[in-house]
């Protein structure tokens, strides 16, 4: 048997699927306090880390633990959730395009490249104990209130 077997808590999975989501991206590093269940996304730019904290939860439970979400910078301005999406995932290489919807539906859509993502998880089904997703599950996973908004992987070339 290879190393030892343990298994994380779902708010350490939680903080690996949102580093996972980000990781690629230069302009963020992700970094988590387990003494005070404080997850932190340093964000270059204003703009992108005024995004992100309208995008992310500022609290997730699990049962009865309690995780934050830290934003820094904090959030400052009101624009629309495609804009805040648009601006939070300014620079990521895991996007492939945002796509906003013209006439009578009000959807939008932003859309991840075609890469499977891996990250570790206790997935007993695998002898790494990594999951192994697609960018937009991650974030169906990671964003809340995201309504009128998709996340979808674009066909590969």
């Amino acid at each position: 048997m290879k190393g030892k077997t343990s298994l994380s808590s779902p708010w350490v999975i939680f903080y690996r699927e949102i580093e996972a989501l980000f990781k690629d991206d230069p302009a963020i590093s992700v970094d988590y306090d387990e003494d005070t269940k404080t997850i932190k996304l340093y964000v270059e730019g204003a703009e992108k880390a005024d995004a992100l904290a309208q995008l992310l939860p500022t609290e997730r439970k699990f049962g009865n633990i309690t995780v934050k979400i830290d934003v820094i910078p904090s959030n400052l301005g009101e624009p629309s959730k495609l804009q805040l999406f648009q601006k939070a995932f300014d620079g990521n290489p895991a996007l492939s395009y945002i796509h906003e919807s013209v006439g009578v539906f009000d959807f939008d859509y932003v859309v991840f490249k075609a890469k499977v993502v891996q990250y570790l998880s206790d997935n007993t089904g695998d002898v790494n104990r990594l999951t192994s997703t697609l960018y937009q599950d991650i974030a169906k996973d990671v964003f809340e209130d995201t309504q009128g908004v998709f996340f979808c992987t674009d066909i590969a070339d």
